[in-house]
């Protein structure tokens, strides 16, 4: 069974919610990151939309995993592209799914490794149970609950479908 999600709807609502978000906070030129793979698909989509006049950067947290020494080395691991500095900058983190909280815990430690950034946006196209950090999403496509046997996966880049199936 495989359910699919309407993410071009949801990502049209985050990107509203994003740039009320930043207004708020008199953020006028954010640097938008997407964490590998699927955040940086959803970062792009939030770049264009918000007409950030700098490029997108790509973040591979591979080496920052608390897990890394257990799991070993992703096999499709890639430099980490910044093209931009970071120091006293606002940062708008982009992931397509937040779960324990331990991937934007690596990323912000990745991040920081480049520079002090003024601020970090978190943006996740889902926010699932199971927090084991306590790191909250800033701006959420869709919260969800999934069952033990279930798993959400997006898939892209050049259609986005987020399915959830079963195990």
């Amino acid at each position: 069974m495989t359910a699919l999600l309407d993410v071009e709807s949801l990502l049209g609502e985050m990107c509203d919610s994003l740039s009320a978000h930043l207004a708020t906070k008199n953020i006028k030129n954010p640097c938008v990151i997407g964490i590998r793979t699927g955040g940086v698909w959803l970062a792009s989509y939030i770049h264009k939309k918000l007409g950030v006049s700098e490029p997108c950067g790509e973040l591979d947290i591979s080496f920052y995993r608390d897990d890394f020494t257990r799991i070993g080395l992703n096999p499709t691991v890639k430099p980490s592209s910044l093209p931009f500095e970071t120091e006293g900058r606002d940062i708008v983190l982009v992931d397509d799914v937040v779960m324990s909280g331990r991937t934007i815990r690596a990323a912000m430690n990745e991040l920081f490794d480049y520079g002090r950034p003024a601020s970090i946006t978190l943006v996740t196209l889902i926010d699932l149970d199971g927090r084991e950090l306590p790191i909250q999403p800033d701006i959420v496509g869709q919260k969800m609950s999934l069952k033990e046997n279930q798993q959400v996966k997006l898939k892209g880049p050049e259609k986005l479908v987020l399915e959830v199936t079963e195990k």
